[in-house]
């Protein structure tokens, strides 16, 4: 069994080991994908601390001024080496900073620090309107007078709004045009796709912290040019400490942006996009959903889109995480199944072991990994 706060043993290799391996100048592609009932947020979190931690800011190095020598020995800087330095750059479409940040805490990491010292920067994709223009929406709510009244929210000043404690505010289901079906035996998947915008206005709204960037628009260009720059950001800030600089893509449930994107975006154009922006990074990870309806099926739009999208990205990966339910139904101390296979893109002169473990998330956000009969 592993400690709740650090990396499962079993996962170490996956995880962190595993990036020491690769060859110079590979650029690495990781897909996490999960289900309904088996998130992959603990597993992004995971991935943090191991890129993160050995680069967290100790408590003098926070309280130091800039400019001020420490007085620690292994916090001085030989300005005579060139030193690599690793940033983390984390995407997200359904979790805003603040779930990320208490996550992130509860694994040992400070993205506030990290933030101001360069090392870690993120990219909010919630709070753009994905489903259409603000200006199309205030006009809408003006002119229905059949509205539903306005969620139980307070005013926070500054644009920030949170909810009221104990009361869950009412979000519509975004109607999108020939891609969710709504009758028959996808009735299910309305109410699925209710269940996961009710959770997105569940995670509370937090200010923003140091090195957030907000997308512009809901366009591919903007996302592109986005990520790009903060890429350019985290690389320069490495540069002018006189270091080098390997660059982490995360991102957190891209497959959604497609969804949500309608007829505007296809799978292939979005592969394009991550395919350019690999060549700016070291690593790339993504958490995908791959719920067997989405991947299998392959009848509706969405779904030939959403499968193309998650089954080529699987074939270019080095390697894939997949998390699912128990087969035999739901247990009490185990929450899921995660099971390591090796992608189509492993470098040459690489193997990747092949594993299927059991887990656990506590409560606390705590994970244990483990082999059945353990």
């Amino acid at each position: 069994m592993s400690s709740p706060r650090t990396i499962p043993p079993l996962l170490d290799p996956y995880l962190r080991s595993i990036f020491q391996r690769l060859p110079e100048e590979t650029a690495a592609l990781v897909v996490a994908t999960g289900i309904l009932g088996a998130s992959t947020n603990w597993l992004v979190l995971r991935y943090l601390h191991s890129f993160l931690k050995a680069a967290s800011p100790s408590p003098h190095q926070q309280s130091r001024k800039p400019g001020e020598e420490s007085s620690f020995p292994e916090e001085k800087d030989n300005t005579n080496v060139t030193t690599t330095t690793t940033s983390v750059l984390l995407l997200s479409f359904l979790r805003d900073y603040t779930f990320w940040k208490e996550g992130a805490s509860r694994v040992g990491l400070d993205l506030d620090a990290l933030a101001r010292t360069g090392k870690f920067a993120y990219v909010d994709g919630l709070s753009v309107d994905l489903f259409h223009g603000s200006s199309s929406s205030s006009s809408s709510s003006s002119t229905n007078s059949h509205a539903p009244p306005p969620s139980p929210t307070a005013d926070l000043g500054g644009g920030g709004r949170r909810s009221v404690p104990g009361v869950l505010p009412r979000v519509p289901v975004p109607v999108i045009p020939g891609r969710i079906p709504v009758s028959g035996r996808d009735d299910w998947k309305t109410a699925a796709a209710a269940h996961s915008i009710n959770n997105i206005a569940a995670t509370r709204v937090g200010r923003a912290g140091p090195g957030t960037t907000k997308l512009a628009s809901p366009s591919l260009k903007d996302l592109g040019e986005t990520i790009s720059k903060v890429v350019e950001d985290l690389q320069g800030h490495a540069a002018a400490a006189g270091k080098k600089s390997k660059v982490v893509l995360v991102i957190d449930q891209l497959d959604f942006w497609l969804a949500a994107a309608g007829e505007s975006t296809s799978s292939s154009e979005l592969i394009q996009l991550l395919l350019d922006l690999q060549e700016k990074v070291d690593t790339t990870i993504l958490a995908l959903s791959a719920d067997e309806p989405l991947v299998v099926a392959q009848t509706t739009t969405l779904e030939k889109e959403h499968s193309s999208f998650v089954l080529s990205l699987a074939h270019e990966a080095m390697m894939v995480l997949s998390l699912r339910l128990l087969d035999t139904g739901v247990a009490k101390d185990v929450s899921g199944v995660v099971r390591i296979t090796a992608g189509g893109g492993v470098p040459h002169g690489m193997s990747i072991e092949e594993n299927e473990y059991l887990y656990h998330v506590g409560g606390d956000g705590g994970v244990k990994v483990f082999e059945r009969g353990q």
